[in-house]
C-alpha cells in the first residue's frame, strides 16, 4: 500500500447544514451535481460530506457512535496570526471554538474548532513543517 490519504469522509447529521457551513468558510464545493454527497477539493487530496447513516451502512457498522470519536483534521497556517484569523473565521461560520490559540508545547501556535457535527479541526501554525505556495505542507525526516 502506498502511503497516501485521497479522500477523508466525515459521516454528518445534516448534509445540508454541514455543506453550508463548510461554505460559509469560504470553501468552493466539487462535482456540484453529485446526489447526496459533497466534496470539497482540499489541495492534493478530498473532504466529503456523507450521511452518517448512509456512511455506517456502507462500512456495516453501527451509526450509533457518541463522543470523542479520536480523530482530528488539522488545517495549518502560514504564520501564526492566520491561526487566531481562521479560528475566528470557523465561529463566524457557526463552529464552536474549543480551544483558543494559544502557545502549544511542541514550539508552534494552535487552537481547536469543532463543526456542526462536532468534528475537531485543529488550527496550527508549525515553524518547523514548510508550506508550499499551494498550502501543502512537508513532514522532515
Amino acid at each position: 500500500m502506498e502511503q497516501r490519504v485521497s479522500l477523508v469522509t466525515l459521516g454528518v447529521s445534516d448534509l445540508k447544514r454541514s455543506r453550508e457551513f463548510y461554505e460559509r468558510l469560504g470553501w468552493r464545493r466539487s462535482v456540484a451535481k453529485a446526489e447526496g454527497v459533497v466534496f470539497f477539493q482540499a489541495g492534493g487530496m478530498a473532504l466529503a460530506l456523507f450521511p452518517r447513516h448512509e456512511l455506517a451502512k456502507d462500512a456495516n457498522i453501527a451509526p450509533d457512535g457518541q463522543g470523542f470519536n479520536g480523530i482530528a483534521l488539522a488545517y495549518n497556517t502560514r504564520n501564526r496570526a492566520e491561526v487566531d484569523s481562521v479560528l475566528k473565521e470557523a465561529a463566524a461560520a457557526g463552529a464552536t471554538v474549543l480551544k483558543p490559540a494559544q502557545e502549544a508545547f511542541w514550539g508552534g501556535y494552535s487552537g481547536y474548532f469543532s463543526d456542526p457535527d462536532g468534528f475537531l479541526w485543529e488550527v496550527a501554525w508549525n515553524p518547523d513543517f514548510p508550506m508550499a505556495e499551494d498550502g501543502s505542507i512537508r513532514i522532515p525526516d
